[in-house]
């Protein structure tokens, strides 16, 4: 194994461990932003972006290679339409869809924007994609998974709108400060001579850390019971097991619990 192929593994498992706590939310958030007003809301918007890995992943991804101003615009602006269609309207209707489903789908997202980073999608089909579109509609995937969470807490109905919108425009002023972070790393990786090895290790680590993220998600997705609950990430994965296994029976227990008769005869014995 090649010394940029166990770089890339390395770096995929830490996103993976990160990754697979994205979307928690502590219960002193949500206490926070039940009692607290709209700018609570923005303010644990923000914070839940920041937070969220995959989403941050993917934005590295996507703007990794774009050298102008208004080539991040472009995309960032794409993005943006799409998470905040489905945040919004998905909310506001109250759609839900198993948790692990759409994280599984968030974690192909980050696998695309790598293998394209890589130019594995012209390689096969001779020309790009158009990436614009592509980058919306997973907008429109990633905005799900942000509904989801907002789901969890009671909005109530008055002055809903503007509770999902301050979140909303908290999540956008989470992301610009990401962006700001992430410009200046690139900007800086860009300067180095060894940049082209840096992206080679970096795009293939965004498709083993998505790649493992899915198999982690639809491992979790095989566990869950009701898909109209979300029970990730305080269920965890062993106290998954650890229930199931309180709920198997023990091997031979039948028989421990069937009466025994009492013999008729002493020489039944």
């Amino acid at each position: 194994m090649n010394k940029t192929l166990q770089i890339s593994l390395l770096l995929s498992l830490v996103l993976l461990a990160s990754l697979a706590y994205a979307h928690g939310m502590s219960e002193a958030e949500k206490q926070s932003i039940i009692q607290g007003g709209n700018l609570q809301f923005l303010k644990i918007g923000a914070t839940h972006m920041l937070t969220g890995y995959d989403h941050l992943v993917f934005i590295f991804g996507l703007v990794f290679f774009l050298t102008s101003f208004m080539s991040v615009v472009k995309y960032i602006t794409a993005f943006t339409i799409g998470h905040s269609t489905t945040l919004v309207i998905a909310t506001l209707m109250g759609v839900t869809v198993n948790y692990f489903l759409v994280d599984a789908v968030i974690a192909l997202s980050v696998c695309y924007i790598g293998y394209k980073n890589l130019g594995g999608f012209k390689k096969i089909f001779d020309k790009e994609l158009n990436l614009v579109w592509a980058v919306f509609i997973f907008g429109l995937i990633h905005g799900l998974g942000l509904s989801i969470q907002l789901q969890q807490l009671p909005l109530g109905d008055e002055g809903i709108v503007w509770r999902i919108l301050s979140f909303n425009l908290g999540i956008e002023l989470g992301q610009i400060a990401a962006l700001c972070v992430m410009a200046t790393l690139l900007l800086k990786w860009r300067r180095a001579p060894s940049f082209s090895q840096i992206s080679k290790v970096s795009n293939n680590a965004l498709i083993y850390a998505g790649a493992f993220l899915f198999l982690f998600q639809m491992h979790g997705y095989s566990h869950t019971l009701d898909p109209n609950k979300f029970p990730f990430p305080e269920d965890s994965h062993f106290h998954a097991h650890e229930k199931m296994d309180a709920q198997a029976p023990i091997p031979g227990s039948e028989y421990l619990k069937a009466p025994i008769a009492a013999p008729s005869n002493p020489l039944d014995f």
